[in-house]
């Protein structure tokens, strides 16, 4: 297992790939249809997407769990 100090790390590296993989899936599907070559245009969109994912995830998940 993974010390407990880096699961937030751990969580929103999870998080963040998994959400941006999907939704750039769909909004990459949308905009071109099932076009040959999709798959390499989902995981261009996607790798852009997670780099700003990653980060947002880090930033935004403190200011939920107060909300919350």
């Amino acid at each position: 297992m993974i010390a407990r100090r880096y699961a937030p790390f751990l969580f929103a590296l999870l998080l963040s790939g998994f959400m941006s993989l999907m939704v750039s899936g769909i909004s990459t599907l949308r905009a071109t249809g099932p076009v040959p070559g999709f798959f390499a245009l989902w995981i261009s969109a996607w790798l852009a997407a997670w780099l700003f994912a990653f980060p947002a995830v880090l930033l935004v998940t403190p200011l939920a769990r107060r909300a919350v």
